[in-house]
C-alpha cells in the first residue's frame, strides 16, 4: 500500500494520503477547466468539446468516500462528529469563501447577452458574496447572473455544497453502517442513478448545480451512490502491485472525458448508459488501481503531490474567468482558434492562481483554524 510524501490535501489529517490518487485528482479537476472552456463554444450537451468533462465530479465523489473511510473509519471510539465537521469546514471552506470573492471581484466584468451584470446592484452582490461565502444554495430571487445556478458566483461550489452533506451523512450515518448494509445503499443508490441517466429527461448525469426538481434528484443521487461506493471500496479493497497506476489512471480519466456525446438526441440512453458504466465500473476500478500503485521516481512523486496539492485550489479559483472567458468570445463572436491563446492564458493562469491561493492563503488559514477549533499545535499536522 503506497502512502508516500504527504501533500497538502491531507492537511488537517494524521495519516498520509495516497500518493498516486492525490495526482489523480489533480487530472481530473484539469479535464474539469477543459470541459468548462469549451462551454463557450457549445450549444447544449450534444456538441459539447471534453464531452463528459463533468463525470470528474463522480470521481471526486468517490475518491472522497474512499479516503473518508481510509482516514476516519478507525477514529469514531476517539473523535466526536463535532469533530470531524470542525476537520472537514477547515479542510474545505476556506476555499469556498476566497471562490465567491474572486468571483465577485471580477462579476462587472463578464457581461455578456447571456447575463447582462449591468443591471446587478452592488448591495445584491454583496449580499450574493455572503450566501455563496456561507455555501447557501441561492433561490430565484438571489440568483444575480440569471442563469439558474446555485452558486453564479462561482458554479463549482454546488459540488461542495453536496460534498459537506455527504460528510455529514457519514459521520452521523454511514460510518456506522456494516459492510452489507452499506453495499445495500450503494446498490439502491446506484439503481437509482442508473434509472436517472438511461432513462431521464436528458441522457446524461451533468446535473446538481441548480435548485430545480431534476437537478436536485440528479444531484443527490450522484452524491448517494458515489460517497458511499467510496467508503465501501476503502473497507473491502485489499491493493496489489500495480506498475504505472498513475499513468493508467491519467490516461484513462482524459480519455474517459473526451469521448464524444454517445447517441446523439435521437437515443439519449445510449449516454446515460455510458455515464453509468463509467461512474458504477470504471471509476472505483481507477480507485482501486490509484490504491495500488507506487511512485518509483522523483518526478512522477513530484508530479502527484503538486497535481494533488492545487486539485482543490483549482476547481475552486477557475469558474470565475471562465464566466468572463465565455463573456470575451460571445461579445468579439471568436472561434476557438482565434481565441486560443486567451484559453491557454485561462488554464495556465488558474493553474498558477490555484497554486499561489495554496501557499498564501489555505494553508495559512488552515494553520490559524486547526489551531483555535482542534486546540492543537499545528505542528503535529
Amino acid at each position: 500500500m503506497s502512502k508516500n510524501q504527504i501533500s497538502a490535501t491531507a492537511f488537517a489529517d494524521t495519516k498520509p494520503h495516497y500518493n498516486i490518487l492525490d495526482g489523480l485528482r489533480g487530472v481530473a479537476a484539469l479535464t474539469v477547466v477543459c470541459f468548462h472552456v469549451f462551454e463557450a463554444y457549445a450549444t447544449s450537451h450534444l456538441d459539447q468539446k471534453i464531452n463528459h468533462g463533468y463525470l470528474a465530479v463522480d470521481f471526486f465523489f468517490i475518491l472522497s468516500g474512499f479516503v473518508m473511510g481510509y482516514a476516519y473509519d478507525d477514529r469514531w471510539k476517539t473523535m466526536t462528529v463535532v469533530d470531524f465537521i470542525k476537520r472537514r469546514f477547515i479542510r474545505l471552506h476556506p476555499m469556498v469563501v476566497i471562490g465567491a470573492i474572486i468571483g465577485a471581484s471580477i462579476f462587472y466584468f463578464q457581461g455578456c447577452a447571456a447575463w447582462d451584470v449591468s443591471k446587478v446592484s452592488v448591495s445584491r452582490l454583496l449580499i450574493a458574496t455572503c450566501i455563496n461565502a456561507c455555501l447557501i444554495p441561492a433561490t430565484p430571487g438571489f440568483e444575480i447572473r440569471g442563469v439558474g445556478e446555485m452558486y453564479p458566483l462561482n458554479g463549482p461550489s454546488w459540488s461542495l455544497f453536496y460534498e459537506y452533506i455527504g460528510n455529514i451523512l457519514y459521520a452521523i450515518f454511514l460510518c456506522k453502517l456494516p459492510t452489507k448494509a452499506l453495499s445495500l445503499v450503494v446498490l439502491l443508490a446506484g439503481f437509482g442513478l442508473a434509472v436517472f441517466a438511461i432513462w431521464g429527461p436528458y441522457g446524461d448525469i451533468c446535473v446538481g448545480f441548480s435548485l430545480t426538481e431534476d437537478n436536485i434528484l440528479g444531484g443527490s443521487l450522484r452524491l448517494l451512490f458515489s460517497f458511499p461506493a467510496g467508503l465501501l471500496l476503502s473497507r473491502i479493497v485489499k491493493p496489489i502491485h500495480v506498475k504505472g497506476a498513475f499513468w493508467i489512471g491519467s490516461l484513462s480519466i482524459v480519455s474517459l472525458s473526451a469521448i464524444p456525446r454517445i447517441g446523439g438526441s435521437e437515443h439519449l440512453w445510449m449516454n446515460g448508459l455510458y455515464d453509468t458504466i463509467c461512474v458504477a465500473i470504471i471509476f472505483p476500478l481507477l480507485v482501486y488501481v490509484g490504491a495500488s500503485g507506487k511512485t518509483t521516481d522523483k518526478t512522477t512523486t513530484k508530479l502527484c503531490k503538486f497535481l494533488g496539492d492545487i486539485s482543490y485550489p483549482l476547481y475552486m479559483v477557475h469558474y470565475p474567468f471562465i464566466y468572463w472567458y465565455y463573456a470575451w468570445v460571445k461579445n468579439e463572436n471568436l472561434t476557438f482558434e482565434q481565441s486560443l491563446p486567451g484559453a491557454l492564458a485561462l488554464v495556465i493562469g488558474s493553474i498558477l492562481l490555484a497554486y499561489v491561493c495554496l501557499k498564501i492563503y489555505d494553508e495559512p488559514v488552515r494553520k490559524f483554524l486547526t489551531k483555535r477549533l482542534l486546540r492543537v499545535k499545528t505542528s503535529s499536522y
